[in-house]
């Protein structure tokens, strides 16, 4: 069972993305800012981190540099959540070292997709 960082400061997206990725056999730890993400990611070294970008603290375009520029945990992929979905959006979280990028409200199936995706290529490398 691949277990997944959901770093998510709104409560309900939190709770309601985490209660349908347990259901579909993840197991999920979640944090509520960057720097909780950044903290948490060093120590659960979790398959994979879904981060939202606009978060307190530290936003997650930071925590995923930081989180990318440790060796510890710089080959976790990291998927950014966000509302923006603008082309320029997608490619500050590209350049911060994002592997992918989803919009909110989530569609569960397409974020399945990328998950799926991000984690065998993650195990193949």
């Amino acid at each position: 069972m691949a277990k997944i960082l959901l770093v998510e400061d709104n409560e309900m997206n939190r709770d309601m993305l985490s209660r349908r990725l347990s259901r579909k056999g993840f197991e999920v730890e979640v944090a509520v800012d960057g720097q909780e993400g950044v903290d948490m990611a060093k120590r659960i070294l979790p398959d994979l981190i879904l981060m939202d970008v606009s978060l307190p603290t530290m936003d997650g375009l930071t925590a995923t540099r930081i989180i990318k520029s440790d060796t510890a945990t710089s080959a976790i992929p990291v998927l950014a959540l966000t509302a923006n979905a603008t082309t320029s959006d997608r490619e500050q979280a590209l350049a911060a070292g994002c592997d992918d990028f989803d919009t909110k409200p989530v569609d569960l199936n397409r974020l399945l997709e990328k998950i799926n995706a991000a984690l065998s290529q993650h195990t193949d490398s």
